[in-house]
């Protein structure tokens, strides 16, 4: 072989004689030696190099070796090897820039570092300027164990020991399988991330499948816990999560969320807040921070600063600045208290046999929903305001049932015993019943009121107006009628055990009491002022909620009036406030 040949040529060459083959070869061709004879052995020039420095490339094997003298690069075909460090790199061919230690790889290029990460394709790029890796195939595939990635172009940065694409990928491990524009993935720490059109959609055999889309996610694919940091929403079969901020775990199905986040559960409710944690397999999650819970269904919603929603057994809790709206019948309730339940009753129904269809007797249930509030309840209604200690109101039936010294305005009107039950139809209120004591007053002019009270009070409405009311067992009334000129000239004082009277536009139309009457009419020029007013009169200015937002202020003198002795006297008096938890919900 002579020198002035354009091209070397060297078979089945070992590692060290291909990293420092040229000087000695050339030196051993210009000795003269004949065809005939055998080459001299070439020695490495560093013999002891240590092949698993990270910072260089090794030439491990090539079955062929090319070069040309007027390029800067040699030509390796069969079994081609590389090592940098712990990474093994083989291909079919290769290019190889022995000065700066880079090569273009081709053909079943495959990586390999130890027995847990591969790398297919097929072309790699490597520069060790930058120490990258660029690789191609359709497509190529990272393998770290059960963790699959696949992408047509796949960069390698083999200093920092990760990989990443920019055209569009695909990840999967035995739980999830993530789809996004760009990613990066560290075999190391089995740590993620994902950019631009993120998919993140659970794998096998789930009959509730879930999927994740957002355009920032980092993901762990040994916890397979998911953190998402864009506008997202997590959307499984019985309910949907939209936040900006959180972190999902893909196996317990439980969600941390930041940054004002919703989630929308079964039965129409929307839990909301600026720190929110649920669980979907408990069905449960509570929020913190100007948190909401929606019923689409029941037309209610239930605020504060904490609060809580059970799925399973359909039932709410709220504290800190708690309101309650019930807007289903059209009119929207404003209702608060310290503390606000909304719980799901469910009360069994007996179905008696049916002999001509051959049926048995049957047992169904029917669903009571009921928000139960203690203590401080105030509300506000555009045609009625109230409040008292404990209150429950009971969807059902559209019941509110007021208990500790409550109190109802409606117009001039107001009302106040130690129980009052005010039912609810059509957005107003048809009946009010104080079963225990009760009184009625309302303002004629400053100073003048009718007066009404005894130990049952039953009072019947129509649009708003009272139309009945019937008054049983020591009815004691003050009333000030209206002269046919709308003027006023004299008060009446009676006493009474039943009480029966009508009313239209407002005015009284007849009354009727019964067995005995007792009671005087004096001319009001005649009248002293003390017989205006029956014993337990009051007029409770300061404390009527005038607006949505004033059902949150409770004035001193309200908190004076809860905390005092019942309105009622007698053997009402022995009423006391009622702890939430053992109202009666009957």
């Amino acid at each position: 072989m002579h020198p002035d040949k354009k091209f070397t040529r060297a078979r089945g060459l070992t590692a060290a004689a291909l990293t420092f083959i040229t000087a000695p070869f050339w030196l051993g061709a210009m000795s003269g030696s004949s065809p005939e004879e055998p080459l001299p052995v070439i020695a490495p020039q560093i013999p002891k190099a240590d092949r698993s420095n990270s910072d260089n490339v090794f030439l491990e094997h090539a079955d062929v070796l090319h070069k040309q003298t007027a390029d800067s690069f040699m030509v390796l075909t069969g079994n081609v090897e590389f090592r940098k460090g712990g990474m093994m790199m083989y291909c079919d061919s290769a290019h190889f820039y022995s000065e700066t230690e880079s090569f273009d790889a081709f053909g079943n290029v495959r990586m390999e570092q130890g027995d847990t990460l591969f790398v297919y394709a097929d072309t790699l790029k490597y520069r060790s300027l930058s120490q990258l890796g660029l690789l191609w195939g359709e497509p190529v595939r990272m393998i770290n164990k059960d963790v699959t990635l696949k992408t047509d172009e796949f960069i390698y940065d083999f200093q920092a020991e990760y990989g990443y694409y920019e055209v569009g990928g695909t990840l999967i491990d035995n739980k999830n399988e993530l789809i996004s524009r760009e990613g990066t993935y560290v075999p190391a720490t089995k740590e993620a991330s994902f950019f631009i059109d993120v998919r993140l959609n659970s794998v096998g055999e789930k009959n509730d499948s879930m999927v994740i889309y957002t355009d920032t996610l980092y993901y762990n694919t040994d916890t397979h816990i998911a953190e998402l940091f864009s506008p997202s929403e997590v959307i499984n079969k019985r309910d949907t999560i939209f936040t900006s901020h959180g972190v999902y775990d893909t196996n317990t199905e439980v969600a941390r969320l930041y940054d004002r986040s919703l989630v929308r559960m079964g039965r129409g409710t929307t839990l909301e807040g600026d720190t929110l944690f649920y669980d979907k397999a408990a069905g449960y999650g509570w929020a913190r921070g100007n948190m909401q819970i929606v019923d689409e269904v029941r037309k209610s919603t239930l605020s504060g600063h904490y609060g809580f929603y059970d799925q399973v057994i359909d039932s709410a809790y709220v504290t800190g600045r708690a309101l309650a709206k019930e807007y289903s019948q059209g009119d929207t309730l404003f209702l608060h208290g310290r503390e606000i339940f909304s719980t799901a009753r469910y009360d069994t129904i007996i179905i008696p046999a049916d002999t001509l269809k051959g049926l048995p007797e049957r047992i169904a249930f029917d669903t009571c929903h009921v928000i139960r509030s203690y203590p401080r309840v105030r509300f506000y209604r555009s045609d009625m305001q109230g409040v008292c200690d404990t209150m429950r109101f009971e969807q059902k039936d559209s019941t509110l049932y007021m208990v500790r010294n409550p109190i109802v305005w409606s117009g001039e009107r107001q009302i106040f015993g130690n129980v009052i039950n005010l039912h609810l139809n059509d957005s107003t209120i048809d009946k009010a019943w104080l079963p225990q004591f009760g009184f009625s007053a309302e303002m004629i002019e400053e100073g003048y009121f009718n007066q009404l009270s005894g130990k049952e009070m039953i009072a019947l409405f129509v649009n708003g107006d009272m139309r009945q009311l019937d008054v049983n067992g020591n009815v004691e009334a003050i009333m000030f009628p209206m002269e046919n000129d709308s003027t006023y000239n004299k008060v009446i004082s009676m006493q009474s055990s039943f009480l029966s009277a009508n009313f239209e536009n407002r005015q009284l139309l007849r009354m009727k009491t019964w067995p005995e009457t007792t009671g005087s009419v004096t001319p009001l020029y005649l009248a002293k002022r003390s017989i205006f007013f029956l014993a337990n009169f009051k007029w409770f200015t300061g404390i009527r909620p005038t607006s949505p937002e004033d059902v949150f202020i409770v004035p001193p003198a309200m908190e004076e009036l809860m905390g005092g002795a019942p309105l009622g006297s007698g053997e009402t008096e022995q009423l006391m406030a009622v702890p939430l938890e053992a109202a009666p919900i009957e």
